[in-house]
């Protein structure tokens, strides 16, 4: 067996392991990539410790921790809240109406923090609660809010795309773009998929508010939509970087949250920030890690090797996705979104790439998959957010989460015949 080849080995088998004796993922990374090097007689502590600085030693991640810090003060600053109390003021008194205030809120939100967990939290604090209240089966509405949350990696701003973009040198700004209109069709699969749950279940409908009320909840939340506006309009200007965008974002949260809402007092602020730096502290230490990891896989040459495994399907682009998709689901179910981001996208585009699969487009895919994978088992780490502010065993969000899970599934599948429907909208915004 080759170097390169006893390296593959090395790397998977130690993954699985240190995963699997519970070991953190940042750790199993680096332990992995020293592995890796011992294996390809290219030991050396100091170029370990170099990568490790190199992993965050990134201007475009300075991006996360701010995103980051947005999210926290949105839900500490009555951002949020504000933005779902709009949402019931207009389609609260439909049958079911609760459940389209949690897809509304989601795409909202996902427009303005970029986390897949904070806006899961966010929405599971507030409207599990009324849902239990009027009757909602729990186990349908906590999976709903799961699926309603994983559409914050997609549309911008998105932290797994600055991550994603980092990682493959792909232009963050573009994935940005290429997230708006898949985002807003998986708004609409879950509008359709509510629907159809609603005829199993039997809800009374509210009493419509009279429109001065729905106007005035409109404009308490005023200042909370007007956040995407400038977040993306002043990247697709050319106003301020992702970088910057995410300063803006994480300032704008604090002045509204401190000077217009005056929900924020400085002891909340610090308690904000001891979050963000908590959070952050995990995502950048997996980015050193994945570092150590990626330089190995880079000198064993682990894409070139998989190229030759997949030979002829490199002919065939959309087969190639197709079969790409199906082991990226399957690592989803294992591994959270950020480590699959890190460990194999720098393997897997350089293939896609090669069968001449547009980088944006795939970078899409692969975050989109990803996304999904923190709503299916045995990880699911969104659904595990829903069941521990809901007090519901993993088991009944397991069960909610499926209806919305196939629609998902549907949806990738849509994107995987039909390309054009990602990079059409990206060519005509650039």
């Amino acid at each position: 067996m080759s170097n390169e080849a006893l390296a593959f080995v090395v790397f998977s088998a130690g993954m699985l392991v240190l995963m699997g004796i519970g070991m953190p993922m940042a750790f199993a990374l680096v332990l992995t990539g020293a592995g890796m090097a011992w294996v390809l007689d290219f030991w050396d502590t100091q170029l370990l410790a170099q990568n490790l600085v190199a992993g965050i030693d990134s201007f475009p991640l300075l991006a996360v921790p701010f995103f980051i810090l947005a999210g926290e003060l949105m839900n500490a600053g009555g951002i949020s809240r504000r933005i779902i109390t709009m949402a019931q003021a207009w389609v609260g008194h439909i049958r079911g109406g609760l459940g389209f205030v949690a897809i509304g809120a989601s795409v909202l939100m996902a427009s303005m923090s970029g986390s897949a967990l904070a806006d899961t939290a966010a929405l599971a604090t507030i409207l599990l609660p009324m849902m239990r209240a009027h009757g909602y089966p729990m186990h349908t509405s906590a999976g709903l809010i799961a699926s309603g949350g994983i559409i914050a990696p997609i549309i911008p701003p998105s932290m797994p795309f600055v991550i994603y973009g980092v990682t493959t040198n792909t232009s963050i700004s573009q994935l940005f773009l290429s997230g708006i209109v898949p985002g807003l069709i998986m708004g609409a699969g879950l509008l359709v998929a509510w629907k159809l749950q609603l005829r199993k279940i039997d809800l009374p409908g509210g009493v419509a508010l009279p429109m001065a009320e729905r106007l005035r909840a409109t404009a308490k939340a005023f200042w909370a939509i007007l956040m995407p506006i400038i977040i993306i309009g002043g990247m697709k200007t050319g106003v301020f970087t992702p970088t910057e965008a995410a300063v803006v974002a994480a300032f704008y949260a604090l002045v509204i949250a401190f000077f217009i809402h005056r929900e924020l007092s400085m002891g909340e602020l610090h308690l904000v920030l001891v979050r963000a730096a908590k959070t952050t502290a995990i995502v950048m230490f997996l980015c050193a890690g994945a570092q150590v990891a990626s330089y190995m896989i880079t000198l064993a040459d682990l894409p070139g090797t998989l190229s030759g495994w997949l030979g002829g399907l490199i002919e065939s682009p959309r087969l190639l996705m197709a079969v790409m998709m199906i082991t990226l689901v399957v690592i989803g179910t294992a591994l959270d979104l950020t480590p699959t981001i890190l460990i194999f996208a720098p393997v897997m585009l350089p293939i896609a790439v090669k069968a001449g699969i547009d980088p944006v487009y795939f970078g899409l895919m692969f975050v989109l998959n990803g996304a999904i994978g923190l709503i299916t088992p045995p990880v699911g780490t969104v659904l595990n957010v829903v069941a521990g502010v809901g007090r519901l065993s993993m088991h009944q969000v397991i069960k909610g989460v499926n209806p919305f899970l196939i629609t998902y599934t549907l949806i990738l599948i849509l994107f995987v015949l039909f390309p054009q429907i990602v990079i059409a909208p990206v060519a005509w915004m650039r």
